[in-house]
């Protein structure tokens, strides 16, 4: 005789997730007419049982798994190291969303090619390492781009944050860290992006275009500029009097 499982629910589960002894499965439930009732096998889930013995469990795609404080405490916070040119407004609240327990990580390093720009001030403030790169032509303590490879490496980087940074990333850096290094421009892309777009300058192209709505992408990056593959992207209005300005701040708010 064939044994079912019967799941009942107002919703449809869409996720099922693994924690501790118990093993989900990822699945897709079709309701029925019948209290949304749906029977699956107990076969279907042979190949992923485990030796030792295994509870089923659902959860509602209305539900989250809450992890406790003692789980969160057991979890390695990601080094990051972020990269920026100017006054530092996206690593700023990055910073503070770390601070708040928003994100679960720690910038170890800060990379830019002005010392005395915002971003850094702010980073020696927070006693965050600062690094130049590069340096200017003819300077005898310039950093190669394999120098800074080899300098980021004693941070233990995890990921890298590109939050206005003007210069090309070195093929070298992209090697060392596949995968690894994200960028957040102001417009979204593909359009308003390329050598050249960036800042003000974006928000200027965009009214000057006429286009009704605009907002940030986050993506890969790449040997070329705003190039890599998008990950993410938040679209707000462009208002027939805006300014380059308020733009700005209103992409700014969705980042």
């Amino acid at each position: 005789m064939e044994t079912l499982f019967n799941i009942t629910s107002n919703s449809l589960f869409s996720l099922l997730k693994t924690h501790k002894d118990s093993t989900f499965l990822p699945f897709s439930l079709l309701s029925s007419k019948s209290n949304n009732r749906v029977s699956f096998k107990i076969q279907d889930f042979q190949t992923f049982v485990a030796p030792r013995k295994r509870i089923l469990k659902c959860i509602s795609s209305d539900e989250r798994m809450v992890k406790t404080s003692d789980e969160k405490a057991g979890l390695k916070k990601k080094n990051l190291a972020v990269f920026v040119s100017g006054g530092g407004s996206n690593f700023r609240a990055v910073h503070q969303a770390i601070l708040s327990g928003d994100v679960h990580g720690q910038f170890v390093v800060l990379v830019t090619n002005k010392h005395d720009c915002g971003g850094a001030q702010y980073a020696r403030e927070k006693g965050i390492p600062v690094i130049v790169y590069p340096g200017k032509k003819g300077e005898p303590q310039a950093l190669s781009s394999d120098d800074l490879v080899a300098a980021l490496s004693q941070y233990e980087i995890d990921f890298i944050l590109l939050a206005g940074y003007l210069k090309l990333i070195p093929s070298e850096l992209i090697q060392a860290y596949p995968k690894s290094i994200l960028n957040i421009h102001p417009s979204l892309l593909p359009a308003f992006g390329g050598k050249g777009y960036y800042g003000t300058k974006v928000h200027k192209a965009v009214i000057a275009s006429g286009a009704r709505y605009s907002g940030p992408t986050i993506h890969f990056v790449d040997e070329n500029y705003d190039t890599g593959r998008i990950l993410a992207q938040r679209v707000v209005p462009v208002l027939a009097n805006d300014t380059a300005e308020e733009l700005a701040a209103r992409v700014l708010r969705q980042r």
